[in-house]
């Protein structure tokens, strides 16, 4: 399938939360990928459209980031609108007041809010009492900004989604529960390699194989990273300790040392192959530095792609 293929269509987005990937259809998905294109060629020639001038996104900061809250700051910032960090610590949501008076509050001032959090039950509750849309900047669940970022990438590689395999090695977390999804809603064959006791939600994975196979694509959980990585187009990683996981580093670093991305092991994959990590990366642990840091690495140009993503995310929503 080709991203470019909805070009000509128009779907109307605007009020629409973005929790999860699994609440936009493939065509929805193909579109915002489309216009991410748009406006990554505008912003390159120097020529970003001014499209939510007069607009406010509020960012809630429960996490911390390099990535979304400068590439929301940035991509809001380009398209003419207003971004107002706003940490947990600064937010009366830090000493009490509850989600639901929160999103009721903030609605009163701003046009959307993004939120960056651990429970996606909280994304939850804030999209279901804002009169604003909400965007998922991360939960412990999903992280679909990433995902869209990541689809990206590989389209602009590959120049379609079509007879394309992604490999994903490592701890089945919210990463790879959005590029799983994202994957099955491209119609990409996605393989996850992890060890027992780290394996991505049952019932994620069950949803994502159901699109797939609509889809005509396959979604395969594996603990073998060499039967994921075999004849790959990409090959993906994240760090196998993630924020709020500190305790269990040393134990995490044992269970995965089989799984780092290596020289040996991306020999099973295509020789075109695309290296991706969302970041931040540990060279070392995870993957070696000569790969990510070597030619089929996307890894700075993935980073890059999150605002325009962002930005084909705000305008659709926002109208």
């Amino acid at each position: 399938m080709n991203a470019l293929s909805v070009a000509s269509s128009t779907f109307n987005l605007k009020g629409k939360d973005f929790l999860t990937l699994l609440d936009f259809s493939s065509d929805e998905i193909f579109y915002l990928l489309n216009q991410a294109v748009k406006l990554k060629e505008a912003h390159l020639s120097g020529k970003n459209p001014k499209s939510l001038e007069g607009k406010t996104l509020g960012m809630i900061f429960e996490k911390s980031s390099t990535r979304t809250r400068v590439s929301f700051e940035a991509g809001m910032l380009q398209l003419g609108g207003h971004p107002l960090f706003l940490s947990s610590k600064d937010l009366q949501l830090g000493r009490g007041e509850t989600i639901a008076d929160t999103a009721k509050v903030l609605s009163q001032f701003i046009d959307c809010i993004m939120i960056r959090t651990f429970e996606h039950e909280k994304v939850e509750e804030l999209a279901k009492y804002a009169s604003i849309p909400v965007i998922n900047g991360l939960t412990d669940d999903f992280h679909p900004c990433q995902a869209l970022a990541d689809l990206l990438t590989i389209y602009e590689h590959k120049q379609s989604f079509s007879n394309l395999k992604v490999a994903y090695i490592g701890d089945g977390n919210n990463v790879a529960h959005s590029l799983m999804i994202g994957c099955a809603k491209m119609g990409i064959d996605f393989t996850l390699a992890c060890p027992d006791g780290y394996k991505p939600k049952a019932w994620i994975v069950e949803k994502a194989q159901e699109i797939a196979k609509a889809m005509k694509s396959s979604i395969v959980i594996t603990d073998n990273p060499i039967q994921a990585a075999k004849d790959a187009d990409a090959l993906y990683g994240d760090v196998w300790t993630s924020m709020g996981q500190e305790e269990e580093s040393k134990a995490r670093l044992e269970t995965f040392a089989s799984y780092q991305i290596n020289k040996e092991l991306v020999s099973y994959a295509k020789d075109d192959y695309l290296f991706l990590h969302c970041l931040p990366a540990h060279r070392g642990e995870e993957v070696t530095a000569e790969i990510i840091d070597g030619p089929n690495s996307v890894v700075f140009q993935q980073a890059g792609n999150r605002m325009h993503v962002q930005k084909a995310l705000l305008q659709a929503i926002l109208g």
